[in-house]
This record gives C-alpha cells, structure tokens and sequence, in this order.
C-alpha cells in the first residue's frame, strides 16, 4: 500500500512536479485529511483499513483521500524514520552557508548531490542556505565541508554547527 503512494510521490518528484514552479492553490484539508495525515506520520506503513477504521470513514474514501492527498503534493513520500548513529552516520552537522545572490537554484542541486546530505533550506537572516548532513564520522564531515562545499562556485562561506544530540518529534496526536 505504501509502497504504491511512495511511487506516486517518486513519480511526480521525477517528472519535476515538486519543488519547482508555482504551486496550484491547495485545497483546503478538513480533520478526517489532518487526522489521516498524523497517522501516516505516525505509521506510514497502516494499511487502507487500519486508517480507515481509525479515522471513521470507509476504505473507499480513505483510499480517495490518501490518493488526493499524494497528487496534492500534500504527502512527498513515504520513508523509514532513521536512527542516524545505528545506521553507521555518528556524525550529524548543521552547516549554514552564504551564497552568491540568485544562485539558490544552482547550489540547491549541487547539494542535493552532497553524500549525507538530509535537509537543504533556503532561509533568511544572517546566512542563506541551512543544510544537515549525516556522515559516519568526523573525517567525512571534513571532506563534505572543506572539499565538497568548498568546491561549489556559489558558496561564499560555511559555519558549520556540530550536533552532540538528536532527536525527531513525533507527530502531534
């Protein structure tokens, strides 16, 4: 089940549906939408059936709201929440970076490419782009920072933020 909604989230990833251009006005999302999608949150794995019976609707409009929610854009994907440190990553970095101006386009594909390389966000303030990155250990991290990002034309400076612990939120039930 998920796996047929992650291959349509892929599918529109790939045919540039996301992340580029503007966006159609979103519909707007009713509680039986916000309760499916802090359910899916919780458990991207819960089968038509088990999303339905919890949030009181039949499994035919539960499939039809998941489907509309997935070709809304609303849900991106379905993934495994990681435990970095247990997958061999024990090392995890905030990294701000100053760009030149107008090149966000540019440098976002660049680090989409960078190994480790979890969340990218352009961002405003004293620096332009916020970047965590995953790597197994500190000579890694060096390599990302002082030879990959380095390497980018458009990046003017790097701080880069060491994270000493982590945790991610569940969803808000």
């Amino acid at each position: 089940m998920a796996e047929r909604w992650g291959r349509v989230a892929s599918e529109q990833m790939a045919e540039g549906q996301e992340g580029t251009g503007p966006l159609t006005p979103a519909r707007p999302l009713d509680t039986i939408d916000q309760d499916i999608l802090r359910m899916l949150q919780a458990d991207g794995r819960a089968s038509i059936r088990s999303v339905a019976e919890r949030v009181h609707v039949s499994r035919a409009n539960a499939y039809a709201r998941i489907n509309r929610l997935v070709e809304d854009g609303v849900i991106r994907g379905f993934g495994a929440r990681v435990n970095h440190e247990r997958a061999g990553h024990g090392t995890s970095a905030y990294i701000t970076l100053k760009i030149v101006q107008n090149s966000w386009r540019t440098v976002r594909e660049q680090l989409r490419e960078l190994p480790g390389a979890s969340h990218i966000a352009l961002v405003g303030g004293d620096f332009d782009v916020l970047l965590l990155v995953h790597t197994p250990d500190n000579r890694a991290l060096r390599e990302v920072v002082l030879t990959r990002l380095q390497a980018i034309p458009e990046v003017l400076s790097t701080r880069t933020l060491l994270v000493f612990e982590e945790e991610d939120l569940e969803p808000q039930g």
